[in-house]
């Protein structure tokens, strides 16, 4: 079985910086992309960033700028640097992975985290 490990997350002030961590692991693990979404209270979850391949990402407009998604080389592990932090980032953050197959082909097979709570508030 392949699981997702978050780490990371808590009460922050605006305009501080936090960083968010996911190790994948399980047998026979092959990523396709890993990617962070969040939930807000209310809200449907949303994408914020995501990395294809472990070098190409891709971000939400609300976090291009301020956020950073990095793949570590050599593991199945990914970050996400989050800085000037505003209010509205108060959310429930999920580590979310595509598996691919031995072909490196996205099988459509996801996984998810147990999120991680982010708290942005003076």
């Amino acid at each position: 079985q392949v699981h997702l490990v978050e780490s990371g997350g808590g009460l922050v002030q605006p305009g501080d910086s936090l960083r968010l961590s996911c190790t994948a692991s399980g047998d026979n693990l092959r990523i396709w992309s890993m990617g962070w979404y969040r939930q807000a209270a209310g809200k449907q979850r949303e994408l914020v960033a995501a990395i294809l391949s472990g070098v190409v990402p891709n971000y939400a407009d609300s976090a291009k700028g301020r956020f950073t998604i990095s793949a570590r080389e050599g593991e199945n592990a990914m970050d996400l640097q989050m800085d000037s932090l505003r209010p509205e980032d108060t959310a429930v953050y999920y580590c979310h992975a595509d598996l691919a197959d031995e072909g490196g082909n996205n099988t459509r097979d996801e996984r998810w985290g147990q999120g991680n709570l982010v708290t942005v508030s003076s």
